[in-house]
């Protein structure tokens, strides 16, 4: 497996100028999604809240302790035409309202091009790592690359 591409969920709220990105810095996966994004005119923005762990709490990290770079993509919260207090406003009410019920479905207001956006963004990474001359690694220090070393060797 050259890399593992998650999406824990979808942008319901719109188009960002950025996204976010959890785990910024970890493997040659963030440097593809870099260029991608530029593609849009958008920008990476790190994980804000990086001490909740949430990289080690989702689905791509069992490839990850197998030494597969792992990417994991989030919204971003500059919204196009929105005011700067929307996403906290937005995710705020889904946390509060939403997650993990039974009311956590499709919505009529749900404004989906973010989606799309982001959906384009991830189809680009795959098609770059299909197309690279070399396998995707983890940068130097990261706590899986000797994994992925060890596998590279077999």
């Amino acid at each position: 497996t050259l890399a593992n591409i998650n999406i824990d969920g979808i942008n319901q709220w719109g188009r960002t100028k950025d996204i976010t990105v959890i785990g910024l810095g970890a493997s040659d996966l963030d440097d593809y999604l870099r260029d991608a994004a530029a593609e849009q005119s958008r920008t990476l923005r790190p994980d804000p809240e990086a001490e909740k762990g949430f990289y080690y709490r989702s689905d791509h990290f069992n490839f990850a302790k197998q030494g597969v770079p792992a990417l994991y993509t989030d919204t971003g919260i500059e919204y196009i035409g929105k005011p700067p207090e929307y996403a906290t406003t937005k995710r705020d009410e889904y946390n509060k309202v939403d997650y993990h019920q039974p009311s956590d479905q499709i919505k009529s207001d749900w404004d989906l091009a973010g989606a799309v956006e982001d959906a384009d963004l991830m189809v680009a990474v795959g098609y770059r790592v299909a197309n690279a001359d070399k396998f995707p690694e983890w940068k130097p220090g990261n706590e899986f690359r000797a994994k992925r070393e060890e596998m590279m060797k077999k």
